[in-house]
């Protein structure tokens, strides 16, 4: 993005004192966010930067300190160490963030999405109504994979949009929600779903050289019908073609609460030498985009990438790892949006996705009030790093 905060036209007043209040399990993303916001109004020229709506504009740090301490029983309190009254607050938290424990009746206990959730609301009663906005910067959307009901169930993400929203939460900004229209929870409120692709497509091309971006040579690959819409967004931003697959089912039989898949369908043309991109909200175990990778394989697929936003390996890196080594797939982008262990910022076939800058831009701009339209549509970003890429400009990154 180069010097693009040099061009956002930021004099507007800020809504309030920005202050950034970091859940433990989001810190080393949030310091990061924090480092760029510092960078930036310590270099801002404005005009107004004497006056009391800009008083304490450019400080060394706009992290709040605040913390979730725990009782012997598990039980928690939300404190807020320092003043929020009339503050612009953003609060950040990591839901899926599984390396924090706690101590539960003299048991180990590792944090779930629901402490975590649990503990946002518990930072939200802390502020008890005084800040002048409160935005949660959600990544991972709170039990998003829950957003509809196919039988007697619950409806948990609406469920905690709504809640959230009644606790006074004027924002909610995630990223790459699993179904978009669980806003329709909120209809009254903000609520963004950020698409990464950007940081994506520069991840592939600083780490892999001589690729042909055409359509001649490579395709974007959605791995299932309901991620359509990120495929032939890519696909069309790239200009490149698109292919599906679908899951064929067994549905007479039910095996673990569903009904088994028998085999990947692809529907496409034919991706025979061509390089493919496999597009996809999340990594869980990663069984199905591994079953996508070697299906394509099967039909004389070259190298093949796969992008997800959120990169959880539930079932561990191993299989991955074997893939690798089957020539199955070539690398894996996730982003730094949730947390990733330290084994895999190891593997030869991981490239991260770093999202602070970009938070970073969506927090500043939002503190002045004005419009993040341009932010949310990476498009002309992405033509301009593909050009630089196809004239050799583009440095590659170790």
């Amino acid at each position: 993005m180069g010097n693009r905060e040099e061009k956002r036209n930021l004099e507007t007043i800020p809504v309030g004192s920005l202050g950034i209040i970091a859940l433990e399990g989001c810190r080393p993303l949030s310091e990061k966010i924090d480092q760029y916001l510092v960078k930036w109004r310590t270099e801002r020229e404005s005009e107004h930067k004497e006056s009391l709506a800009f008083s304490g504009y450019q400080r060394d740090s706009y992290l709040l300190n605040a913390k979730v301490p725990r009782f012997g029983s598990g039980e928690a309190k939300g404190m807020i160490l320092e003043s929020v009254r009339g503050s612009d607050l953003y609060l950040l938290v990591d839901v899926a963030n599984y390396s924090l424990t706690y101590s539960l009746c003299g048991h180990e206990n590792h944090m779930s999405p629901d402490d975590h959730y649990q503990d946002l609301k518990r930072i939200i009663a802390a502020v008890g109504g005084k800040a002048r906005r409160i935005t949660v910067i959600m990544p991972f959307l709170y039990e998003s994979r829950q957003h509809k009901r196919t039988s007697r169930e619950s409806l948990d993400c609406a469920l905690a949009l709504q809640e959230l929203v009644r606790m006074g939460v004027d924002n909610i900004i995630t990223f790459d929600a699993h179904d978009p229209r669980v806003q329709n929870a909120i209809p009254l409120n903000g609520f963004e779903t950020v698409q990464p692709a950007y940081q994506f497509i520069k991840g592939l091309l600083r780490h892999v050289p001589n690729l042909q971006i055409d359509a001649g040579h490579m395709m974007v690959i959605s791995p299932d019908e309901g991620g359509m819409t990120r495929a032939i967004y890519i696909a069309n931003v790239l200009g490149l073609d698109m292919g599906m697959f679908y899951k064929r089912r067994d549905y007479t039989r039910i095996v673990n609460g569903r009904n088994p898949i028998v085999a990947h369908e692809f529907l496409g043309t034919s991706v025979e030498g061509k390089d493919m991109i496999i597009i996809d909200d999340m990594i869980s175990s990663g069984d199905s985009v591994l079953e996508v990778a070697a299906a394509l394989k099967q039909r004389k697929a070259r190298k093949i990438f796969v992008f997800a936003t959120f990169g959880l390996f539930t079932n561990g890196l191993e299989k991955f790892d074997r893939a690798l080594e089957n020539g199955i797939i070539d690398k894996v982008l996730t982003t730094n949006l949730i947390y990733q262990p330290p084994e895999l910022l190891d593997r030869e076939w991981y490239i991260t996705c770093d999202m602070s800058k970009y938070i970073a831009y969506i927090i500043d701009t939002l503190n002045h009030d004005s419009s993040i339209s341009d932010l949310l549509n990476p498009n002309e970003r992405i033509q301009s790093i593909v050009a630089k890429y196809k004239s050799g400009e583009l440095p590659p990154t170790a």
